[in-house]
């Protein structure tokens, strides 16, 4: 009886030790920096704790509360926790500035940000005049700011509310407005290559084991797609885009392998090319299919008004669908039909000299507007 009472004891005093509070040496407002590392971020104060982001070398971040070796901070807008021993504290002039007290509001249109603080680091992502970020640090003229989805990435000071103010020299200022022209979507370089600095990816509907939709006389979809996108591809590239062609064989690639091959890369336009089929063949004419309003809508409008006006077939115009491949990209995406391969009017068209030659002229000339 004697030494139950003793472990009842023992019992009480050790959970007592886990729910009194713990004062952490730490003081709310502390900057610290991400050392030598890709810092995970997580909900809870513990190594085993969901992981709800990550942070890389350089990172900064502030500090509310130290418990039991965690760092207490905000992610993404929400309350999450870091490893402190990855953490290195900054002195008060190396601080990075406020996030919670600094925005800065994008004044250019389509902007470009990069992965690093100039226009050597590559394109990350672009955004619009009016949007607002939080700023996290200075690098000459060049801001790094915080995404929507946690990651960070840099934007040039004079397309911002807040430009740096320097006194530059002739030779600098012409320097700055050739940045400029790299910076801002709409401004081409160069008139002989309009495309050059986009990425486009070219998507040969089906393939492989999916042959896609069948028409007269036997032709398959996968075949058709195939060539079109490899004239496309061929046009793009003379105008000076970086293209990237999901499958250039007769392959099989899932829906979700065609979006993980759009999201590995900069991607700037998604463009998936089909052939429409119906059992009433009366039906017929081209279409583009968009997803997102915001993401999507712009280049569908841009490529299907260049299509109609360059195509002999009826204009079906624009319709709005989750399809997976443009639901899940990244990038503005559309989805092209060109043509009924059920239709015979349409098949002679698609199978005429010159077709897929306009195609990829239209769809040059569309991703021109949709850029420009």
């Amino acid at each position: 009886m004697k030494f139950s009472k003793i472990l009842i004891l023992f019992a009480v005093l050790v959970g007592s030790l886990l729910v009194l509070p713990y004062d952490g040496e730490a003081e709310t407002g502390e900057v610290y920096e991400v050392g030598d590392i890709n810092l995970n971020v997580r909900s809870e104060p513990s190594g085993t704790g969901p992981v709800i982001g990550q942070l890389q070398k350089g990172d900064q971040v502030i500090s509310f509360e130290e418990k039991y070796g965690w760092i207490r901070t905000y992610y993404a807008g929400e309350e999450a926790w870091v490893a402190a021993h990855y953490l290195t504290k900054m002195s008060q002039e190396n601080q990075a500035i406020q996030p919670d007290k600094q925005k800065l509001q994008v004044t250019g249109q389509s902007v470009y940000i990069r992965t690093g603080p100039g226009t050597d680091y590559a394109i990350k992502n672009s955004t619009s005049a009016g949007n607002t970020y939080n700023m996290l640090t200075k690098d000459a003229d060049w801001y790094k700011i915080e995404l929507a989805d946690g990651s960070t990435g840099w934007i040039a000071s004079w397309l911002t509310d807040k430009p740096v103010q320097e006194n530059k020299s002739s030779n600098q200022k012409e320097q700055k407005q050739e940045a400029t022209a790299q910076e801002v979507r709409g401004v081409s370089t160069n008139k002989n290559n309009p495309l050059d600095g986009y990425n486009i990816v070219i998507d040969a509907g089906h393939g492989g084991k999916d042959p896609g939709a069948i028409g007269f006389s036997g032709v398959e979809e996968k075949s058709l797609t195939s060539q079109t996108a490899d004239q496309v591809a061929d046009v793009l590239r003379e105008e000076g885009a970086t293209v990237i062609e999901t499958r250039v064989k007769d392959t099989y690639l899932s829906l979700d392998r065609r979006v993980e091959v759009s999201n590995a890369y900069n991607t700037d336009a998604f463009i998936s090319i089909h052939y429409n089929a119906f059992p009433i063949q009366t039906i017929h004419g081209i279409g583009a299919y968009y997803s997102s309003q915001n993401k999507d809508l712009a280049l569908a409008e841009d490529i299907q008004d260049s299509l109609a006006a360059s195509l002999p077939l009826y204009n079906r115009g624009l319709y709005q669908e989750d399809f997976r491949v443009l639901r899940n990209n990244g990038a503005p995406s559309v989805l092209l039909e060109l043509g009924f391969i059920t239709n015979r009017g349409d098949v002679t068209a698609i199978q005429s000299a010159g077709y897929n030659q306009k195609v990829a002229e239209a769809i040059a000339d569309g991703l021109e507007d949709y850029f420009y």
